[in-house]
C-alpha cells in the first residue's frame, strides 16, 4: 500500500473544516504569483493616496529605496506600475533571482547533502542510533534521534518513523506508540535540534533579507537560534518520554502479537552490515577532521582567516558564522564520500559528482518557487510598503506600550495558524518575515528572536493537520499494525503531545525574553536600536 492508495474518510468538525480549506489552497508558487499581483495593486493605491513613513538617520547616505532630507529618511510607496519599475523589473529579472540570498545557500547545502543521504550515510546514522536500545529508555532516544534526524532532511519520515514501530513491536509494546513518539519528535519538534543545519541557514538567509530594511549592514549568525532550539530538545524530549509510555500507549493497550516472518525481515533490515559499520567509523573521523580543520582556522596562531582581529566583541566571530554554509557543504560531503567507498555506492568521483547533480535536480520544486518568491521579495522592497508597515507598525505598537513576550508570542500564534494550512516553513517565512523582522528590530527585538518565536509556531501544528505532506505516509505505517486507523485516529494520537509543546513553546519563548537569555553565540533577546532607527 502507498500514500496515493490512502482515502481517509472526510472529517467534521474543525479538523474537517481544516481540510477542506486547506484542499482549496493551490501551491505555494501560485501562491506568490497571487501575492506579486496583489502587493502590485497595493502599491498603486500607496502611491497614489501618498504612504510614507519616516525616521531620524544620522548617516550621510540613504539606504536603497529610501529618500534622505535634513537627517530623516522616508520611505515613500513607489507604484510598481510605474515606467522605471516595470523596466527594473524585466531588466533585472536575472540578477533579481541569482541574487536572492536563500538560493545559493539551500544549492550550496544540498549538493553536499545529497552525497551522505544517497550514499546512504544518513540512513545508516538513523539505523545504528537505534539498535539494541534498552527497551526502558527507547521512547527518550527516539525523541532525541528524531529531532537530530532534521539534517537528514526528509529521510525521517521514511526510515524512522516505521522503524520505531518495528523497534516497539519487537520488544512486545504497542508499534503505534512507536509510530507516535518517532512522529512527534521528527515533525512536532520540527524546530528541535542539537546543532543548526539547514534549516537554520535557510530560514535566516529571509531573516537577513528582512532586517536589513532597518540595519543595511545587518548579517546574519546561522548560530543565531542554536541554544533555543537545544531548547526545545531539552524540554520537548521529556515531554514526548511522559505522553508516549503515560497517556499513548496506556491508551492503545497490550501489544500481545507475536513476531511473524515479516516483523523479523523489517529487524533484519534495521541491522547494521560490516562495510556500514566500518564506513560510519571512517565517516566520524572523517567528520573530526573537518571540525578540526576549521578549529585550527580560528586558533592557529597569525593565521586566523575565520577571526575578524579588527573587530571587537562578539562580531569578531562573524568570518566563522558565515563560513558554516560552507562548512555544512564540506561535512556532508567529506562523510558521505568515504561512507559510499566503504559501502560501495561510491566507487569514483563520477558517483559524487552524479550524486550532487542527482540533489539539485529533487530541489527543482524549489528552483521555480524561489525565482517567484525572490521577485516578490525584491519587489516589495522597491514598493517601499514594507518599511512603511514596519515604521508605521512599531511607532503604534510602541504607543500601546505592549510588552515584548506578548508580541512574540502573536507572531508564534500567527505562524502555527497559518501553518494548518500552509505546510511550507520557508513560503511563510519569506512573507511574513519582510514585515515582523523590521517591526520588531523597530521595538527593539532582535532578528534572530523573532525567528526562533516563528520556528517554534511552525513545529508543533505539523502534527494537527492532514495537510502535512507526510501525513498520509505515516498514516500507511500505522494501518500496517491497525487497520482501522484513520485521518481522525491519527490526529487524535498526536493531538496530546501538540497541546503539550504549544504550552512548553510559548512557555519557552515568554521565558527567554523574560530572563533574556542567549538564543546562541552572539545572538541575544534584544535589539539595539540604531540612532536611524528609532520611531
Amino acid at each position: 500500500m502507498t500514500a496515493e492508495t490512502i482515502r481517509p474518510v472526510r472529517q467534521r468538525g474543525i479538523l474537517g473544516f481544516i481540510e477542506r480549506v486547506g484542499n482549496y489552497l493551490p501551491d505555494p508558487t501560485i501562491i506568490f504569483i497571487y501575492l506579486i499581483a496583489a502587493l502590485m495593486l497595493l502599491s498603486a493605491l500607496g502611491a497614489a493616496l501618498g504612504w510614507s513613513a519616516s525616521l531620524p538617520f544620522a548617516g550621510k547616505e540613504a539606504p536603497a529605496n529610501a529618500e534622505l532630507a535634513n537627517g530623516v529618511l522616508i520611505y515613500r510607496a513607489s507604484n510598481l506600475f510605474s515606467a522605471d519599475n516595470i523596466a527594473r523589473l524585466f531588466t533585472e529579472m536575472p540578477r533579481t533571482y541569482a541574487s536572492f540570498a536563500p538560493l545559493g545557500i539551500v544549492l550550496t547545502i544540498m549538493m553536499g547533502a545529497a552525497v551522505a543521504e544517497r550514499s546512504g550515510l544518513f540512513f545508516a546514522l538513523i539505523r545504528g542510533s537505534l539498535r539494541n536500545t534498552p527497551r526502558r529508555y527507547m521512547t527518550p532516544i527516539i525523541a532525541i534521534v528524531g529531532m537530530v534526524s532534521h539534517h537528514a532532511a526528509d529521510a525521517a519520515y521514511v526510515v524512522l518513523i516505521p522503524m520505531a514501530a518495528v523497534l516497539f513491536a519487537s520488544v512486545g509494546r504497542h508499534p503505534l506508540a512507536g509510530i507516535a513518539a518517532a512522529l512527534a519528535a521528527v515533525s512536532g519538534g520540527y524546530a528541535g535540534n542539537i546543532m543548526p543545519g539547514q534549516l537554520d541557514v535557510l530560514l535566516f538567509s529571509f531573516t537577513q533579507e528582512a532586517a536589513r530594511i532597518v540595519e543595511p549592514g545587518w548579517t546574519m549568525n546561522p548560530l543565531g537560534n542554536w541554544y533555543f532550539i537545544l531548547g526545545i530538545v531539552i524540554f520537548f524530549t521529556p515531554i514526548i518520554w511522559f505522553i508516549t509510555d503515560k497517556v499513548v500507549e496506556p491508551r492503545l493497550g497490550i501489544w500481545d502479537e507475536e513476531v511473524d516472518d515479516q516483523l523479523r525481515a523489517d529487524l533484519e533490515k534495521g541491522e547494521l552490515s560490516d562495510d556500514e559499520r566500518r564506513g560510519l567509523r571512517r565517516a566520524g573521523v572523517v567528520a573530526l577532521l573537518v571540525v578540526a580543520a576549521f578549529t585550527a582556522l580560528c586558533l592557529w596562531p597569525g593565521y586566523t582567516p575565520f577571526i575578524d582581529q579588527d573587530a571587537e566583541g562578539p562580531i569578531r566571530l562573524q568570518p566563522l558564522y558565515a563560513s558554516i554554509i560552507a562548512a555544512l557543504f564540506i561535512l556532508f560531503l567529506a562523510t558521505g564520500a568515504v561512507f559510499g567507498r566503504a559501502v560501495g555506492t561510491v566507487k569514483g568521483s563520477a558517483d559524487i559528482v552524479e550524486m550532487m547533480r542527482e540533489g539539485v535536480k529533487t530541489i527543482a520544486p524549489y528552483l521555480v518557487f524561489v525565482f517567484f518568491a525572490a521577485h516578490f521579495v525584491a519587489m516589495f522592497n522597491w514598493s517601499g510598503i514594507g518599511p512603511i508597515i514596519a515604521i508605521t507598525g512599531a511607532e503604534k505598537l510602541q504607543g500601546m506600550g505592549l510588552p515584548a513576550p506578548f508580541l512574540l508570542v502573536c507572531v508564534l500564534l500567527l505562524s502555527s495558524v497559518l501553518d494548518l494550512f500552509i505546510g511550507s516553513a520557508t513560503a511563510k517565512w519569506s512573507v511574513l518575515s519582510s514585515v515582523v523582522v523590521p517591526m520588531f528590530m523597530l521595538l527593539g527585538i532582535s532578528p534572530e528572536m523573532t525567528t526562533a518565536a516563528y520556528r517554534m509556531g511552525d513545529s508543533y501544528t505539523n502534527i494537527m493537520t492532514p495537510l502535512m505532506s507526510y501525513f498520509p505516509l505515516v498514516l500507511v505505517f500505522c494501518q500496517r499494525w491497525d487497520k482501522s486507523m484513520g485521518v481522525g485516529s491519527l490526529l487524535a494520537l498526536m493531538l496530546p503531545y501538540a497541546l503539550c509543546f504549544m504550552a512548553t513553546g510559548i512557555a519557552m519563548t515568554v521565558g527567554w525574553v523574560v530572563f533574556d537569555l542567549p538564543l546562541g553565540p552572539g545572538a541575544q533577546v534584544f535589539y539595539q536600536v540604531a540612532a536611524h532607527a528609532v520611531p
